[in-house]
């Protein structure tokens, strides 16, 4: 994602970072569920990102028969009805080719087991009480890719679109990352390196947080609320035993993304624009809130001492 942002840089051309910040999360997540990524404009990806939008679109649709059973009939009278079925029968599908896939005795043996690997030995095993089915693995995966790929990525674009909207927090934000980093870039981390890494409403309690529709990062220097599930004022990962499983990938996911967008690049609006021209009123529906427009902004390469990238 780094090495395209550098390439429209060079050429001062607006970025897609919606796109790019969806691909990027998708990608982490099929290769974590069944050790595979999609490259962009491949078949096979085109495939699998049409399916995942058209179920996020799925998820939000108003179906009648939901309030009014009997009315079930006015679901398929409006077509919702079909699309429902035609998504779970496509995504049926391709969840049936990867289980294959993963069952074909001559895969080549992977240097990592993914997650459907664990999955599908524990549905060899059959020494649990409950038998896995593949029914179950396919929901499994289901929860993995709907739950994985949207949030993190929204997080970012929010992120980005409210630091351009606040000249002043993006200042602060770039400088605290800039200097933690200094003129040493990124690092290579070392194989088998060991590192330890309704919200909506609550977030914005009046009574737990001062100014809660302020965009202000710095109410969080020096408190003592975390986002692990310990503090209930703030649980964008829900907290408890049903706390989001993956809260440390999703952590890692926003944390080296935003700090590269924000350590590599400075952003400038598109000839025209004016930072009032983002807006966050408006919100995409979806399992996580988007932007209703996709943010295009113009990256500057960040000069690094002792190195021209």
């Amino acid at each position: 994602m780094i090495e395209k942002i550098s390439k429209a840089a060079l050429a001062s051309k607006p970025f897609n970072l919606t796109e790019a910040m969806l691909s990027l999360t998708s990608t982490a997540i099929c290769r974590t569920a069944f050790g595979k990524r999609y490259e962009d404009g491949g078949i096979e990806g085109s495939r699998f990102h049409a399916l995942l939008n058209e179920t996020q679109a799925l998820f939000t649709m108003f179906y009648l028969s939901d309030y009014f059973p009997y009315m079930g009939w006015v679901d398929r009278l409006a077509g919702l009805a079909h699309r429902l079925e035609k998504n779970f029968r496509e995504f049926d599908v391709f969840y049936q080719e990867i289980i294959d896939e993963h069952l074909d005795p001559e895969r080549p043996k992977p240097d990592h087991e993914d997650i459907l690997d664990v999955l599908l030995q524990i549905y060899k095993d059959r020494t649990f009480k409950v038998q896995l089915t593949f029914d179950h693995i396919k929901a499994i995966l289901m929860n993995i890719f709907v739950g994985g790929t949207d949030t993190a990525a929204a997080t970012v674009i929010w992120a980005m679109s409210l630091l351009m909207k606040n000249p002043e927090a993006m200042r602060k934000a770039q400088e605290e990352v800039r200097k933690v980093i200094g003129d040493k870039g990124g690092y290579e981390i070392p194989a088998k390196t060991l590192v330890y890494v309704n919200a909506w409403a609550i977030g914005r309690d009046t009574e737990a947080w001062e100014n809660p529709y302020v965009f202000d990062p710095d109410r969080f220097l020096g408190s003592s609320i975390d986002l692990k599930g310990n503090d209930f004022e703030l649980i964008p990962f829900g907290a408890g035993r049903r706390i989001c499983p993956g809260i440390f990938m999703g952590i890692a996911t926003v944390e080296l993304s935003l700090s590269n967008l924000l350590y590599k690049f400075d952003w400038e609006m598109p000839g025209g624009m004016k930072r009032e021209d983002i807006d966050i009123d408006h919100t995409q529906p979806g399992l996580a809130m988007h932007t209703r427009d996709a943010l295009c902004l113009v990256p500057k390469a960040y000069a690094v001492m002792g190195n021209d990238a």
